[in-house]
């Protein structure tokens, strides 16, 4: 599917498979920021002349597209870093609301950046963090126990950038709300690859990265359902994000703008834009078929080599061991075959020392991948097997 929109693709002779990482980014997404740099590169909310006023409307552009693309109002998406700041940024403005032997709820799947802010403000504020075992399959093993009165936030990820496992969250949201307590969506891997409606999942905030689908690094969304973010604190302090200041006091700006101090990364947002509308134009849902074809595919493939696969993959990642044989060196001997994967523990250690393994070979696609790059890695990684076997190491 469309590899020629992809630059980098067409200008390198790459097997690219680790889109869970960073996703390549199509031609116009690229042009959007250039354009924006060349033609109309200013400051936003701030300048009375005429290129700060359309950098100010195509910035808030594209926060309507980013709205509309989850179902919510464009108050209630807020721009930051990426989802680590956007998960930090919770961590840091919900303290207010717990209390010494309040629980947050998590699972063992979790990513660094959705454990270790909740980690940390347990730690400092003598809170319990609780966590969703998983099971053999790589499913979440979810009993309704596990959130009680004491619960006041659940946080967990949608798809899991290791197992690819994509864990029922509406059912676990109502869970939570019929206790009382905050549901928060880590959609890192699951935005651009599957469709998210935030009413219909009932979720109270949502953070994902611009660069995992197809957008700019560097730029990170914020949802959250209006009411909450009224109640909020800002996470930051500075430009932008006030209407009044003396030298004593300071009147915070409306939602979504109070939460965005500082100078924005305008050209990424614009970037972001053009990512969604690319995404709208292939179809989400023609890229969720296409990436769990894919995934498929490979599951199958892998085991007719022996190979172990972690978990029951479904979406976009399908991560696999080969014993006696490091992730970084598979890595490493797939990179002079001119395939780029990801060998290690993908920020998710617990996770890893619940497998058993100190790191995993990941591979994750997106829509410009297609079957012969799966054929090419399982050519390559035949080679290494045979390797494996001339040194004697059990496989």
């Amino acid at each position: 599917m469309r590899k020629e929109d992809f630059p980098l693709l067409k200008n390198r002779k790459i097997i690219y498979l680790d889109s869970a990482a960073t996703s390549q980014k199509p031609r116009e997404v690229i042009e959007s920021i250039t354009n924006f740099y060349e033609r109309y590169n200013s400051n936003v909310h701030r300048g009375i002349y005429s290129i700060s006023e359309e950098a100010t409307l195509e910035y808030e552009k594209a926060r309507e597209k980013v709205a509309e693309f989850i179902n919510a109002l464009p108050s209630e998406i807020i721009f930051t870093k990426g989802t680590t700041e956007g998960l930090n940024l919770l961590a840091y403005s919900l303290i207010g609301d717990l209390k010494e032997n309040d629980e947050i709820l998590l699972s063992e799947m979790e990513h660094h950046s959705n454990l270790v802010p909740w980690q940390q403000l347990a730690k400092k504020n003598n809170l319990k963090l609780k966590f969703i075992p998983i099971n053999k399959s790589g499913q979440l093993d979810f009993n309704p126990n596990l959130i009680n009165n004491k619960t006041k936030i659940v946080s967990l990820v949608h798809v899991s950038n290791v197992l690819g496992t994509i864990n029922d969250v509406k059912k676990i949201a109502k869970e939570a709300h019929n206790k009382g307590a905050l549901f928060i969506l880590d959609g890192a891997q699951s935005l651009g690859h599957i469709k998210i409606d935030v009413k219909d999942l009932d979720i109270d905030f949502l953070v994902f990265s611009s660069h995992k689908m197809l957008g700019p690094m560097g730029l990170g969304v914020l949802y959250g359902k209006s009411d909450l973010l009224e109640k909020l604190s800002p996470f930051l302090y500075g430009g932008d994000m006030i209407k009044q200041v003396s030298l004593y006091e300071t009147e915070f700006n409306d939602v979504p703008w109070k939460f965005e101090a500082g100078t924005p990364n305008v050209s990424s947002v614009i970037g972001l834009k053009k990512a969604i509308e690319y995404i709208n134009k292939i179809g989400i849902d023609n890229i969720e078929k296409h990436n769990r074809e894919l995934v498929k595919y490979t599951v199958e493939k892998l085991r007719k080599l022996g190979i172990k696969v972690h978990g029951n993959p479904k979406l976009n990642v399908v991560s696999f061991s080969i014993n006696g044989v490091h992730p970084h060196d598979v890595s490493s001997l797939l990179d002079q075959n001119n395939i780029c994967i990801r060998g290690g523990h993908m920020c998710c250690m617990p996770l890893m020392k619940k497998l058993n393994v100190n790191g995993v070979c990941r591979v994750s696609f997106h829509l410009y991948n297609e079957k012969r790059d799966v054929d090419e890695l399982i050519k390559a990684l035949s080679k290494i097997l045979i390797l494996v076997k001339e040194n004697g190491i059990a496989v």
